[in-house]
């Protein structure tokens, strides 16, 4: 098999992570981690440069037999709906490390080569098209998270708060592959051949409504941990309060378990998640209106935006619950938004963290006046969270919104409703931490964004703006493969 883009992307990490450990210097860690994270960025841009926007199946694929007697192979592709994943995935990497750069001076070659195995491992979510690959990267990107946050995190629990997170998510896997395996020897069974454990097979396979039933609601399960849903939302809030503010921007601003819905739970068992669309939108309304009456209630801001967070997954579950053109859009440019926006206004909470020591409100206050870029940047993502015309939430909620009160009038019209408290708890708790008089020292002294944290949320800023202006440029995209994945619905 000659080397290609996604093999060459997936390996990048590793090498870099590699290298660092070959510096004569442990200060030069985060210099490499850097070099390798943008070239792993270049490297998507070439996939999304070589992908064909009118093709609708599977591209870029690469196929070399793994374990032969099994028939697992190592089978790697995109399509519409995964490949802005790999450019979005590793901006975000890049914002991370760039956010880590003065803070991580305890064991740094350690540090950034977990963070770069945990890029490969995302990354590898994102390719896999085989069960048994995709599992492999699944369960892989749970142990850096692991180091990560119990030996860098700032709270004095972060290592219960670790240790809490990874059991979760070992115990979310088990669901997960008695899923993924109940479907692999059911469709084996129905066909006579041997096990196939390539998803292009799978998709074009047909098992009973009883097997999807059972696959649906066991990978539902699995996926349901790591997104999270509620009632299995805990460790969110948990990590963000415990874990390093920086890497907790990758929980946020990647929901694996939502793409995991997306991609393997309903076209799998298609039959399953239309009969079970009630509970999906339930689900979906649910978090919505939890996440924000809780978020109202919080006087921390990274509490708030784990919170917040959790309201606005709630809007994804809707829009696959829809199971429409519209929602299947809007609900994948909600998970490329959380990327950008999400993602970048908890580095932007780390950014206050780091300088002030603290993001409880009672220690903060006028920060406007000595930080405004950093409060300005604030606000663009925070606005884009809500929705706001001319950011990236816009064109997302208006498809997620449009396509469930066709579908779920009264879950889309308590949607609507909850995104009142959304905006109560933003602009309220924005008011008390940027805006007024200074009132502590720190805020007094702080130091507004460098150079480098200026550029980085300032690309973030301009895709938000972007796709907030442009939406086409990415629905154009994702429009075939989502007609593709509607057409196995009936």
């Amino acid at each position: 098999m000659d080397l290609s883009l996604l093999s060459l992307l997936l390996l990048t990490f590793p090498i870099g992570a590699g290298l660092i450990w070959l510096l004569p210097r442990p200060e030069y860690a985060r210099s490499v981690a850097l070099a390798t994270s943008l070239a792993g960025l270049t490297i998507s841009l070439l996939v999304l440069a070589a992908f064909d926007p009118n093709a609708a199946g599977f591209q870029l694929i690469e196929r070399m037999a793994w374990i032969p007697t099994l028939r697992v192979n190592y089978l790697v592709g995109v399509d519409g709906i995964s490949v802005l994943f790999l450019p979005f995935t590793a901006l975000l990497f890049v914002g991370v490390v760039i956010a880590s750069w003065t803070r991580v001076r305890q064991l740094p070659r350690l540090y950034y080569s977990l963070l770069l195995f945990q890029a490969a491992a995302t990354l590898g979510i994102f390719c896999a098209l085989d069960l048994v690959l995709f599992f492999l990267f699944w369960e892989l990107s749970l142990l850096p998270f692991y180091f990560l946050v119990s030996l860098w995190g700032v709270g004095p629990n972060r290592r219960s708060a670790a240790t809490q997170y990874t059991l979760l998510m070992l115990a979310g896997g088990v669901p997960l592959l008695f899923g993924f395996l109940a479907l692999i020897f059911g469709q084996a069974e129905v066909t006579g051949l041997a096990p196939a454990f390539d998803l292009p097979t799978l998709l074009n396979s047909h098992v009973s409504r009883e097997l999807q039933l059972l696959v649906f609601v066991l990978l539902l399960l699995g996926f349901a941990v790591k997104t999270p849903i509620l009632p299995l939302h805990g460790w969110l809030p948990l990590l963000a309060m415990e874990g390093p503010v920086a890497v907790v921007a990758l929980l946020t601003g990647l929901k694996l378990g939502a793409y995991g819905l997306i991609r393997f739970a309903v076209p799998l068992a298609p039959q399953a998640a239309q009969e079970l669309h009630g509970l999906l939108a339930g689900l979906g309304i649910a978090g919505v209106l939890y996440g924000a009456l809780v978020a109202l209630a919080q006087t921390n801001l990274r509490a708030m935006l784990a919170y917040a967070s959790l309201s606005q997954v709630g809007l994804v579950l809707l829009g696959i619950a829809a199971f429409n053109l519209q929602g299947l859009q809007g609900a994948l440019l909600q998970l490329l938004n959380f990327t950008v926006a999400a993602g970048g206004i908890f580095l932007l909470a780390g950014f206050l963290q780091h300088r002030l020591g603290s993001t409880d409100v009672v220690a903060l206050g006028g920060a406007a006046k000595t930080m405004p870029w950093l409060a300005s940047f604030f606000l663009l993502f925070g606005l884009a969270g809500l929705g706001m015309p001319g950011t990236n939430g816009f064109p997302a909620m208006l498809l997620i919104f449009s396509a469930t009160l066709q579908t779920h009038t009264g879950a889309g019209l308590a949607a609507l409703f909850g995104m009142v408290f959304a905006a109560g708890y933003f602009l309220t708790l924005y008011r008390r931490v940027f805006l007024g008089p200074v009132v502590n020292p720190a805020v007094a002294s702080a130091r507004d964004l460098r150079p480098r944290e200026r550029i980085l949320v300032s690309v973030l800023a301009v895709l938000v703006l972007a796709v907030g202006f442009f939406p086409a440029l990415v629905l154009d995209l994702i429009r075939p493969a989502a007609g593709v994945w509607l057409a196995r619905l009936g």
